[in-house]
């Protein structure tokens, strides 16, 4: 029997940057946070489990702002994304105290995923229909290196605050050929701007697909990340030691090209939201306002006394 899709939830880094869970920032008169959002999300399109990826040190906060009253509607794990965690052979080297990134917190699930999962930044605000989407996705097979990921339109995510940076997707016949991350991109009329390694500034559609961070993958890939790990590791200890990341779309990157897998890109149209700067709180929180008004959103997500 197949089992149902889980949804994890990368939160490790929401202490260091909000600096403590208590001063996470509502979005609306209610004080849920944008995870209320995707979880809300979450639940209506099916999922029923949701494993969080957190350090050790935010256990308590993280239980108490929003774990605990999660409970009640999901099956909830934990998972702790620890520095420490690394395969044989390897140490934290002197200095290091950044965690190893987006691939090392879903390897850090290894042992606890056997359904296939979505994977999804804590605070990115993606929409009812992405949700849907990776859920009939997962649901229709378990088959390993079947991938999906969730894109969005690149002019729905753009902040007028400053720059973002974004994975830039290669489609062909509806499945991906690569992600190349672009840095430094400003809105441009319709469209945008991004800054090339050269510093050369390169126009870009409005309308190119990239990458948010919301991927749905066969339950083997927790695994395959961990297995894979060893040879990122080696590189970044050798170039970078203190600062080197394994990302997750590296890894779905290197499995297309070795065709170990296929990916899939579920086209969302819906406006993403979140905040990367501080200005852009006041356009979240209006952007909620509106849904509320217009039914999307009930005032109270879960009922709560």
């Amino acid at each position: 029997m197949e089992r149902k899709p889980v949804l994890v939830i990368m939160a490790a880094g929401m202490g260091s940057r909000f600096g403590g869970l208590k001063q996470i920032t509502p979005v609306d008169h209610n004080g849920h946070i944008i995870m209320d959002y995707s979880l809300y999300d979450a639940r209506k399109a099916g999922f029923e489990k949701v494993i969080f990826v957190i350090k050790k040190e935010i256990e308590d906060d993280f239980k108490a702002s929003i774990g605990d009253r999660m409970s009640r509607f999901f099956d909830v794990e934990y998972v702790f994304q620890d520095i420490n965690d690394l395969p044989d052979g390897f140490s934290v080297p002197e200095g290091r105290v950044k965690p190893w990134g987006t691939g090392h917190a879903v390897a850090s699930c290894r042992n606890v995923i056997d359904a296939p999962f979505a994977v999804i930044n804590a605070d990115d605000f993606y929409g009812r229909s992405a949700f849907a989407m990776i859920y009939e996705f997962l649901s229709e097979g378990d088959e390993p290196g079947r991938y999906a990921m969730v894109g969005f339109r690149l002019k729905n995510t753009l902040t007028e605050n400053g720059s973002v940076a974004r994975g830039q997707c290669f489609v062909e016949d509806g499945l991906l050929t690569g992600v190349v991350e672009r840095t430094e991109i400003y809105p441009y009329g319709e469209d945008a701007r991004y800054k090339d390694s050269e510093g050369n500034m390169v126009e870009i559609s409005g309308n190119t697909v990239v990458s948010m961070n919301f991927w749905g993958f066969s339950s083997d890939m927790a695994k395959t990340l961990w297995e894979r790990f060893p040879a990122y590791l080696s590189e970044g200890m050798k170039n970078n030691p203190v600062k080197f990341e394994y990302y997750l779309p590296s890894v779905v990157n290197d499995q297309i090209g070795d065709g170990t897998c296929s990916v899939k890109v579920l086209t969302c149209e819906d406006d993403w939201h979140g905040v990367t700067y501080t200005d852009d709180l006041p356009n979240v929180v209006s952007a909620i306002e509106d849904m509320k008004k217009n039914g999307k959103y009930p005032d109270l997500l879960w009922d709560e006394p």
